[in-house]
Parts: C-alpha cells; sequence; structure tokens
C-alpha cells in the first residue's frame, strides 16, 4: 500500500493524536471535537491510520469502527484540502479495507456515510447505496439541563 503514495508521504498504522486528529476534521469539514470525544474516539477505533507528509504532519486520516466479527463502520475519512487530489483518500480507503478484508470472515458488512465529496471514491471501491433496502439515520444527543459531565464510554461507581 505505501509504495502506491505519492513521494513525500508515509502512510502510518494507528491514529494521529488528537490535537491532529480535529484539525483534519475541521480542515475536512467534518468539524473538530472536544478534546475528551476526540481522545475516547480515537481509544475506541477498531483500526486507524493517518498519512503524514516529508514534515511528519498528519495530512490524511480514516477510522473503523466494529465488533472485529461481522461488522465494520468506516469514519473519519479526512484529508487535508492542501493535500487533496494526490490520491492519499484512496490509499487511506485501500489501507482500511486491505486490514478489514485481512481480518473479517466472508460475507461482512463494510458501510460508510458517504457526504459529496468522497461518494466518487466510494463507488469507486464497490460502494453503493444502501436505499430502498434501509436508509442511513443519525441521532444527535443534545444535553439535557442538569446532565453530568459525559464519561464517553467509561463505566463508573459510586463508593458507598
Amino acid at each position: 500500500m505505501a509504495d502506491s503514495l505519492p513521494e513525500g508521504y508515509l502512510l502510518i498504522g494507528g491514529p494521529p493524536d488528537a490535537e491532529h486528529y480535529n484539525r483534519l476534521r475541521d480542515l475536512a469539514g467534518l468539524g473538530a471535537r472536544t478534546p475528551e470525544q476526540a481522545t475516547a474516539g480515537l481509544h475506541g477505533a477498531w483500526w486507524a491510520l493517518h498519512i503524514v507528509d516529508d514534515a511528519g504532519i498528519p495530512v490524511a486520516m480514516g477510522r473503523v469502527l466494529g465488533d472485529g466479527g461481522w461488522y465494520f463502520h468506516i469514519i473519519d475519512m479526512a484529508v487535508d484540502p492542501a493535500h487533496q487530489r494526490r490520491g492519499l483518500g484512496a490509499a487511506v480507503l485501500d489501507a482500511l479495507l486491505t486490514r478489514i478484508r485481512d481480518n473479517a470472515p466472508p460475507g461482512a458488512y463494510v458501510c460508510l456515510m458517504a457526504d459529496e465529496p468522497g461518494r466518487h471514491l466510494y463507488r469507486s471501491f464497490g460502494f453503493e447505496p444502501s436505499l430502498p433496502a434501509s436508509e442511513g439515520m443519525k441521532l444527535v444527543l443534545k444535553p439535557l439541563p442538569g446532565d453530568a459531565p459525559p464519561t464517553y464510554g467509561l463505566r463508573t461507581r459510586e463508593r458507598r
């Protein structure tokens, strides 16, 4: 996979740090998250990778969430606009799919939410819209008055 990258780029297994993760999300129009959300999310991925430029700065990334058995969800596909149109998005997606294929059984389900800028790329890798059989949906949770700060998936218990 790394052989197909343009000169001056290196693919690194694992996510960028939370600061660079948020920077790439913001540059790609995905919106930054809180530092706590970024850190928890990066640690919760089934697998992640990023690409750095010759200065060692992360310029592209992608993550996979999943159960490791049959369900995998590709998220956080982002390329710094200053580095787009060089095949970095395709390199990220190819590496993510290769990792899934190498570890998942036949019949595994791989999905993603395709925003307009990425639809052509995803289709070129064999992804197709799931409508009319199913439709992607979302729910953004809003804090309610008096809500305690989130634990970001960490279980807590009170001492008695």
